[in-house]
């Protein structure tokens, strides 16, 4: 299947290091976490990219020039813009996503098993799956009944227990749902989504970790040090 990875926001949560880099290429126990989350996908023999580019998209760029690459995997740069937002992003890339897809974005990392979360999303014939993970507290939340996601509110007050771990399966129609590069696709398509009963969780009990800020970068090298993120 083909691996979407939404690569251009501006990162400005960690501008320690997005100043000078998009945050995807910052390093991680010393690799870039754009390639942590590719051998993620290849290790369960997705080997097709198609990185959205955006904020110094360049070194991106220039990255995967400069490196030598498994000639099993394919490499996709795609410009959708410096400001344009999550939603729009995919939405910019839906000529070239005829059938169903998986999506993450290019800020975290997560022992979920793909082939699984693929399976479950044939199982329940919906438009888009998610991994949900359990979070620190300061996340929103996402409720469930019977793998059927109920509400979906990112980042407020609710806590569920449960939150949007970046891990997604999606058919191309729920591109419709996308209006413009302005959108988010945690608000409005999720929420429609949510409305028509066609988003469903697949339940993600291991490794998770996200890179919002420097305090999560060391979160997530103490954690692969410690070989958390292969359980």
């Amino acid at each position: 299947m083909k691996v979407v990875i939404l690569a251009g926001g501006l990162g400005t949560r960690i501008s320690e290091y997005t100043k000078f880099i998009p945050k995807p290429m910052i390093k991680v126990c010393g690799k870039p976490l754009i390639q942590r989350i590719i051998d993620h996908y290849v290790s369960y023999g997705h080997y097709e990219f198609f990185i959205a580019i955006g904020y110094k998209g360049h070194l991106i760029k220039n990255y995967f020039k400069n490196k030598t690459i498994d000639k099993r995997i394919k490499i996709h740069l795609i410009e959708t813009g410096k400001n344009t937002m999550t939603g729009g992003r995919l939405k910019r890339l839906k000529n070239y996503l005829r059938e169903n897809f998986l999506l993450t974005y290019g800020d975290g990392l997560s022992s979920v098993n793909i082939n699984k979360l693929v399976n479950f999303h044939k199982k329940h014939k919906k438009l888009i799956t998610l991994s949900a993970v359990r979070p620190p507290a300061r996340f929103g939340a996402i409720k469930i009944r019977n793998n059927i996601v109920q509400y979906f509110r990112e980042k407020n007050n609710l806590d569920e227990g449960w939150i949007n771990g970046g891990f997604f399966v999606i058919e191309p129609k729920f591109l419709d749902f996308i209006k413009e590069d302005k959108t988010y696709l945690e608000k409005e398509p999720f929420e429609l989504a949510t409305k028509k009963k066609q988003l469903v969780a697949y339940k993600h009990y291991g490794f998770w970790q996200c890179m919002d800020t420097l305090r999560d970068k060391e979160i997530l090298e103490k954690k692969i040090k410690n070989k958390e993120h292969i359980e």
